[in-house]
């Protein structure tokens, strides 16, 4: 594969984020785990995501350039994964980040030490040298560390070519070999400078910044083409934009042979089965629509844990559709609006699981289809959006808030009941209608209403209550991989806060969330 950028993965939590940063220069990336198994070879027949890749396999591929991803091991831990020397002999641009930095240094000859302390958070990089990859750089900015170890000595050939206070190597690089390591996160948005290091290691790859929206989709639709052929397919359709552009993509690719089943499992926001089914059922597609709430709550009474919650409606979701292929006859596959960051948070190679996703980790281990379909598995949310509108759909529909797979299964901490489904969707129906009316919708990247499990003693009228408190969130994101709290008007805030105390029973509290992500998730659950 020529003109695309290959990113090991090592274990860290934001690697899909390197992937995003390299796309914004319109070359395409793929994410690996590396191993040394000899055995271990990547399927060419589909794009992989977490699969393990071995050398020779990386040299079939032909990357323009390799990217080393950061990650909790230490570089002297036996059962830590190294990447083997041969790698930086390819003749191709490689940049280590973090502890893909660190294992750099330490297969090249350098030493790896501890800190003696982790340096965690913002910090302001100095570039000491010229350098390719700082070309155009702020030489003073802040960038975002991670790290225990750090690089305490250079192999051969290398120089430093940026400090900060507490990092005396906090970029090093050997330009003759253009082999780049940096101690700090460029790929996350606390990094000032991080998407000019992207652009400036894309350029040091010789990329031609070619892929884009039209390129997917026709090679997206060949390729599924190919896959299926005259085979007969169900999506998961949820009327969002992820599996209404996978819909799109199979329709074009296999016409009438594409069932597309809507399941209402009583989660859904205010109004929204009747939205989605008036949207898809005058489209050129086989539409069915599935009422489940009483079954989904059912399987759900007494179930608190979140990742359990996130478990049985994934479950349930697959048997709902493998009943649905019964009746409609032979189905050989399953389509699913899976995207990328849906499986970074559900786990990839050796990085932790955040949350399953119902269409990513939370599937039961039998699924009875020859194969799930995830179509737009590789892009990112804003990707998704772009290849929708290349695609014809609405942008009412392309710009739709995103909503979880579990729906407001995971907006309501603690058990969920028919009382606490009904306050989470008015209250949140208020919040949107608000944030309308206030012409701020467009400029966030998402935001909703979830119904704490916390009650509180309150005062309406004359009459004590003891009722829940409506916790207020939105997020200010491009990738979803990371975001800041919006900083909505108190005037706003007020407002809406006013509207549910007095508009929904059961609630006398209203909270807004100002945590970014990290540290916590855009969802609750």
């Amino acid at each position: 594969m020529k003109n695309f950028i290959l990113v090991l993965d090592f274990g860290g939590q934001y690697n899909q984020l390197i992937a995003r940063r390299v796309r914004e220069n319109n070359v395409y990336c793929e994410v690996h785990t590396f191993t040394t198994d000899k055995t271990s070879k990547d399927d060419k027949t589909q794009s992989g995501l977490g699969v393990a890749i071995n050398f020779d396999a990386i040299k079939d591929l032909k990357p323009a350039g390799i990217i080393l991803t950061g990650g909790p091991q230490s570089v002297y831990n036996p059962d830590s994964s190294l990447p083997v020397p041969e790698i930086f002999n390819l003749g191709v641009p490689v940049l280590g980040i973090c502890y893909g930095a660190q294992a750099m240094t330490h297969v090249l000859g350098g030493k790896v030490q501890s800190a003696g302390v982790r340096e965690y958070g913002k910090t302001e990089l100095e570039i000491k040298a010229e350098s390719a990859l700082f070309k155009n750089v702020e030489k003073k900015s802040v960038v975002w560390m991670s790290h225990t170890d750090r690089i305490f000595e250079l192999p051969e050939n290398f120089v430093a070519t940026a400090v900060t206070e507490n990092c005396p190597i906090a970029a090093a690089e050997n330009s003759g070999k253009k082999l780049y390591a940096v101690q700090f996160h460029p790929e996350v948005l606390h990094t000032e400078e991080g998407k000019k290091i992207f652009s400036n290691f894309v350029d040091i790859c010789g990329c031609s910044r070619d892929w884009k929206p039209e390129s997917f989709i026709k090679d997206t639709v060949e390729k599924l083409k190919n896959k299926i052929g005259t085979g007969k397919v169900l999506c998961a359709l949820s009327g969002g934009v992820d599996s209404s552009v996978a819909a799109v993509l199979l329709s074009r690719a296999v016409g009438k042979n594409l069932t597309c089943v809507f399941v209402d499992h009583g989660l859904l926001r205010k109004n929204e089965a009747a939205e989605v089914e008036e949207v898809f059922k005058n489209q050129d597609l086989n539409f069915i629509k599935i009422n489940a709430g009483e079954r989904f709550l059912s399987k759900l009474k007494g179930v608190t844990e979140p990742e359990r919650k996130r478990k049985i409606i994934g479950e349930e979701f697959i048997r709902v559709f493998e009943e649905a292929a019964k009746k409609i006859g032979a189905v050989d596959f399953l389509v699913q609006g899976t995207i990328y960051p849906d499986v970074i948070e559900s786990g990839l190679g050796k990085s932790a699981v955040i949350k399953s996703h119902h269409n990513v980790g939370g599937l039961p281990d039998f699924v009875d289809f020859k194969e799930i379909v995830e179509p737009i598995r590789l892009l990112f949310k804003d990707e998704v959006r772009e290849v929708g509108r290349k695609l014809g759909l609405p942008e009412n529909l392309v710009s739709r808030q995103p909503f979880p797979g579990p729906g407001l299964g995971i907006r309501i901490i603690g058990e969920i009941t028919p009382e606490k489904i009904k306050i989470v969707q008015d209250a949140d129906a208020i919040y949107r209608e608000e944030i309308a009316a206030a012409g701020i919708d467009k400029n966030l990247g998402q935001y909703f209403a979830a119904l704490t499990n916390m009650r509180s003693v309150g005062v309406m009228g004359d009459d004590r209550t003891y009722d829940y408190a409506v916790a207020l969130r939105a997020v200010l994101t491009s990738d979803f991989m990371t975001a800041e709290a919006a900083g909505i008007s108190w005037e706003v805030l007020s407002k809406v806060a006013n509207r549910i105390v007095n508009e929904v029973k059961g609630v006398n509290r209203v909270l807004y969330d100002c945590t970014g992500k990290p540290p916590a998730t855009i969802e609750f659950e």
